[in-house]
């Protein structure tokens, strides 16, 4: 259950609590006689609160969130907003915890804060301030007690709690002490919780000190079609190149029909993939006919993609099984489209079409995990206080100023190079459908390979370089061994002190592994067994980083080395087995659905896949390929392994998203 709480204290609340004597006609959009707190709380109803109250002071607020167990809604007597903002607060899928933000000017007693990316990392310091807090904040459940705390903080700001931090009542905003809602969320702010940023776009909010305020502010609001501002904000307002000119100038309108049809995110993202599993096909087929369709409905499942989100956005309907399904399809989709180009080019005559599908798969998925965890970098980093060293940072510290200033120059030339050079899906989608549909699958594989290489090397370096100036250590906040995928085996090995080399060695190691097995396999000869043992024994090393802290600055990157060695040397193993190539790029197929379950569960805050523990493990898999390698079995290996796999991702999905939310429903509707 929601419940929304309107705080009627604050520095003009007298004011504003009856409507305005100097109107003779009810002010546009409030009906004659309600009362700005009247008001607020019919907003909240109609913006999905189950339960309003409305409380005289703070004191009266913390005895209201002591007995809430779902989310809580707060805002000030003096925020006048469309009920769209108030609704997209209380929907906002960024976290638990979000605060809404206005770039009004300060007005007194109102608290600034300061974003960055999108967390409110700071309130009431004006000399670094990014905007103004807006009078209005979503409490998740995990933080109630914290926002209690805070309330009863605020209400008392004579001094702190016994070993509490100090009052936020201390903190002045412009013109003077904090207003009760402001000092509230500083409050809450100084104990902790990840507080996430909402701005509003389109849309009006406004707080208001006096009754000719309110007057504007209402007009304002009446001043905006709502509904056609809604649908303008379920299109994302920074995207790449291609998506913003070539796709959201009219997937609104595409969003608009399937809101209409009652089509949802969900079977939006189903029917994109079914539009990239044709083209797929199409691509497979080969010939100019099939290549130019299948380049049409790639082009096609790409804007349904986009509309999913947009169709979550505009409806407000977002569930973590929704974020899930799309983080995963968005993948499927892609892979399953290299893997008809590589079909098509082995078809049109070219031996290594496989190979190439394989390597671009494997390029993309632990470019992947190095985007992830740098995103959980930035993030940890952002809640930290900024470390300089040397000249206003060093080289790492004039990138990131350098990176934010072009960041900050929407629409410049600076600002799209910058978001195309990286490669971002839209991208790679386009540049696969024209190579596709003009030169055929062999030249578009190649020319995502390079592109992909190429960005890759161009975001890795200066990603090290930025996150050895942060030195903000990311899988000390996480369940390590989860994340690294580690099994049963890790625990039977001594540790290491330096995870990052032992699992950058074993990258190296199955690379070699895999060189020598083309190789060997080229010149009609086998791959001796000593060559594979030592190639798991490099291998295996990794392991023994599992148990030790990883604190050092780029030890972010450890995972993303664990998908190269392990994706490498599951390669090796085939091609020195002989397998068949389409056999390699399944099995290669399934170990990424099953890493990237992982990161979709890390990026949403989610928890382990329910079957996660007999997965094997990174190390136990790579063994179980070795000694069917070395027993003349190596097909046969990856076929079992990756169907074993496949039927524990499938029955992982269904548990998580099936049986155990049906269990645990019917657990809260029980009487016991």
């Amino acid at each position: 259950m929601t419940l929304a709480i309107v705080l009627a204290a604050g520095p003009a609340a007298g004011g504003l609590t009856e409507p305005s004597s100097t109107s003779a006609e009810p002010a546009p959009g409030r009906p004659d006689g309600e009362s700005p707190t009247e008001r607020l709380a019919a907003q909240w109803r109609r913006a999905g609160a189950d339960d309003v109250r409305v409380a005289a002071d703070l004191a009266e607020l913390a005895d209201l969130v002591s007995g809430a167990t779902g989310p809580v809604l707060v805002s000030g007597v003096d925020l006048v907003a469309h009920t769209a903002v108030l609704r997209h607060l209380a929907t906002s899928p960024v976290g638990p915890t979000v605060a809404l933000v206005l770039t009004d000017p300060p007005a007194a007693g109102q608290a600034t804060v300061r974003e960055e990316r999108g967390q409110v990392v700071a309130v009431g310091d004006d000399a670094d301030a990014t905007g103004v807090f807006g009078g209005a904040l979503r409490v998740g459940a995990a933080d109630l007690p914290a926002l209690a705390d805070a309330a009863r903080a605020a209400a008392a700001p004579a001094g702190p709690a016994p070993g509490g931090p100090a009052p936020a009542a201390t903190v002045t905003g412009t013109g003077g002490p904090l207003a009760a809602v402001d000092r509230l969320v500083a409050e809450l702010a100084a104990r902790g919780p990840l507080i996430f940023a909402h701005r509003v776009r389109l849309l009006v909010a406004h707080r208001v000190g006096d009754a000719a305020q309110q007057a504007a502010a209402e007009a304002a609001v009446a001043a905006v079609d709502e509904d056609r501002a809604e649908l303008k904000l379920s299109v994302k307002e920074r995207d790449d190149f291609f998506t913003t000119f070539f796709v959201s100038t009219w997937s609104p309108y595409v969003t608009k029909a399937a809101a209409r049809i009652g089509l949802g995110p969900s079977g939006v993202t189903l029917l994109s993939v079914l539009f990239a599993v044709a083209a797929a096909v199409l691509f497979g087929v080969g010939g100019r006919p099939a290549l130019v369709a299948g380049a049409v409905l790639l082009y096609l499942g790409f804007v349904l993609d986009c509309v999913d989100g947009q169709v979550a956005r505009y409806t407000r309907h977002f569930s973590a099984w929704g974020g899930w399904l799309d983080t995963m399809a968005d993948r499927f989709k892609e892979y399953v489209v290299y893997a008809g180009l590589g079909f098509g080019a082995t078809h049109a005559g070219f031996r290594y079409g496989w190979a190439l599908a394989l390597a671009a798969m494997t390029l993309q998925t632990v470019r992947h995990m190095t985007d992830t965890w740098y995103g959980v970098l930035h993030d940890e980093a952002a809640r930290r206080p900024k470390v300089v060293t040397g000249d206003a940072g060093g080289l790492g510290g004039k990138l990131n100023a350098a990176s934010t200033r072009v960041q900050a120059d929407t629409g410049s030339v600076s600002y799209w190079l910058k978001r195309t050079v990286v490669f971002p899906i839209g991208e790679r989608w386009a540049l696969i459908a024209l190579a596709a549909a003009l030169f055929g699958p062999l030249v578009a594989l190649c020319a995502v390979l390079v592109w992909g290489t190429l960005a890759f090397a161009y975001t890795g370096a200066l990603r090290t370089l930025r996150a050895r100036w942060m030195r903000v250590p990311v899988l000390t906040t996480v369940d390590a061994g989860l994340h690294r995928d580690d099994g049963l085996l890790t625990r039977t090995l001594p540790t290491t002190r330096r995870p990052l080399s032992v699992a950058a060695v074993a990258a190296l190691g199955a690379a070699a592994l895999l060189v020598w097995a083309l190789w060997a396999v080229h010149g009609g000869r086998d791959l001796p067994g000593w060559g594979v043992i030592l190639a798991l024994v490099l291998l295996l090393g990794a392991a023994q980083g599992s148990r030790a802290p990883h604190a050092g600055a780029l030890d972010w990157l450890v995972p993303a080395a664990l998908r190269a060695a392990e994706y490498l040397f599951a390669i090796a193993v085939g091609v020195a087995g002989r397998a068949p190539a389409w056999l390699i790029f399944a099995y290669v197929l399934v170990l990424t659905l099953h890493h990237y379950d992982l990161t979709a569960r890390l990026e949403k805050r989610q928890a382990a896949p329910p079957l996660h523990a007999v997965t094997l493990g990174w190390e136990g898999r790579s063994l179980l390929l070795a000694i069917g390698l070395i027993a003349g079995i190596a097909s046969i290996t990856l076929a079992t392994l990756g169907a074993y796999l496949l039927v524990v991702f499938v029955a992982s999905v269904v548990l998580a998203w099936v049986v155990l939310p049906a269990r645990a429903r019917g657990g809260a509707a029980s009487p016991g």
